[in-house]
């Protein structure tokens, strides 16, 4: 029964993983209503830093040593710090939710070179077909959109997250592997608690309006995105080689979007869909075994 469990979580691990990082850029729309980017993330992250040494306090994991305290800490910067300040700032330069998850979309194309080269994993020819394929995809989704004015330090600050968290899923499965996720999460919130604290107190007035909506989407970025959903990642970074967890980044700006037409009423015309389509078919394609 436990096994049969087992394989069913595992199928189904890839889905929900894309559905809560999609909600993500949801609930991140809806706190920046009621505070700056870097604010937010700093009350974010202390929230997540008191929920993990509870977690911490309970289940007493290894302790990582000096090396992998120091390796924690750039993941977290990679995939906590950067990753999502950038999020959020092109959110605040009035990118839309669901286009905020499109340049981060081409994460897979990203990983699957650098993957290719620093920990040799073999990308084949169907996979680096699927890779190609998806990008076509983020490009049809793409198509029309404003790039310049305030929308164009969004979409650079886009461009940052992209390579942010590129390195960091990559870095994440080289140097933090063996490393206890429980121990070397709270590493990592710390270090980025600390480095967000840090530039909302230097370039921000750090004015938060604790509304109803802003404190259930805060919560909702606390406790499911920061601890559910960043557990679930650096559980398949383990299970799976790296171009197969990126190319999920793919079906993430879709899903992300569908979501934004729904609750924002952003636009979503058919060559978008057709994107999305082609994002699909492409995660399926680096999938596949052999």
């Amino acid at each position: 029964m436990n096994k049969k469990f087992e394989k069913l979580a595992a199928r189904a691990a890839p889905a929900v993983f894309v559905v809560l990082w999609s909600t993500g850029f949801i609930a991140t729309k809806y706190v920046l209503r009621d505070a700056e980017p870097l604010t937010y993330l700093a009350i974010r992250m202390a929230l997540v830093v008191g929920l993990m040494a509870i977690i911490v306090a309970i289940a007493r994991p290894r302790w990582p040593d000096a090396t992998g305290i120091a390796h924690s800490a750039v993941a977290g910067i990679l995939v906590h710090g950067i990753y999502l300040g950038g999020t959020a700032v092109a959110i605040s330069h009035s990118i839309p939710a669901g286009l905020s998850a499109l340049i981060p979309g081409l994460q897979p194309i990203l990983t699957s070179t650098l993957a290719n080269r620093w920990l040799g994993e073999r990308v084949t020819p169907l996979q680096w077909g699927g890779l190609l394929l998806g990008l076509a995809g983020v490009v049809l989704i793409l198509h029309d959109r404003p790039m310049s004015g305030e929308a164009g330090w969004g979409w650079l600050a886009s461009g940052v997250s992209l390579v942010s968290i590129t390195l960091g899923t990559l870095y994440q499965r080289r140097y933090c592997g063996k490393i206890d996720w429980r121990a070397g999460n709270l590493v990592q919130y710390i270090t980025v608690t600390v480095l967000y604290g840090i530039g909302a107190l230097l370039f921000e007035n750090n004015v938060v309006h604790w509304t109803t909506e802003f404190v259930l989407a805060l919560a909702w970025l606390a406790v499911v995105l920061s601890i559910g959903s960043i557990g679930l990642l650096y559980w398949l970074i383990r299970r799976q080689a790296a171009t197969s967890v990126a190319s999920l980044f793919y079906l993430v700006p879709a899903v992300t979007s569908a979501m934004a037409y729904l609750l924002f009423g952003e636009r979503l015309d058919a060559v978008a869909i057709a994107g999305m389509v082609a994002c699909a078919a492409a995660v399926f394609l680096v999938n596949r075994r052999g």
